[in-house]
């Protein structure tokens, strides 16, 4: 049976179900809060197959006036399937500047293979966000935006 996959803006409705969704709510309280923040400013955007919430991003424009992919999560039995691409690529629509860049850790390879598979080129890392493992930062123009 095929399954139906839908990007669409979060809510503050979805509140719950992005927290029960994170692993990382239950080591960090203020993951919550950020979920919870980036919902109600409507920066954050949701992923379903089957109406069950699979991921979340979130897209700001904090870094330097540019886009920038602050989160994008998916629940660990959906990785590897298509949700994390549908993901980058709603957050690349909706996109209001002509960069957009994100970041992952040096440890997360698979995040690292998604972008570099989605044209995203390093643009540099980050030493001391997390001991041991630099944050690199990816870059990707998207063509036809403008300021």
């Amino acid at each position: 049976r095929d399954t139906v996959m839908c990007i669409r803006k979060g809510i503050p409705d979805d509140i719950d179900a992005l927290v029960a969704l994170d692993h990382v709510t239950r080591q960090d309280s203020g993951r919550a809060d950020y979920i919870t923040d980036a919902l109600h400013k409507g920066n954050a955007f949701v992923a379903e197959r089957d109406e069950i919430v699979v991921g979340y991003g979130v897209l700001t424009y904090h870094f330097y006036g540019n886009g920038m992919m602050e989160l994008i999560y998916v629940a660990r039995d959906y990785r590897r399937s298509g949700v994390g691409r549908a993901l980058v690529g709603y957050a690349e629509s909706y996109c209001k500047t002509p960069k957009l860049f994100t970041s992952t850790n040096l440890t997360n390879k698979p995040m690292q293979l998604l972008l570099e598979g989605l044209s995203y080129r390093l643009s540099g890392y980050i030493d001391n966000l997390d001991p041991g493992d630099p944050e690199l930062v990816y870059f990707k123009h998207l063509e036809g935006k403008t300021r």
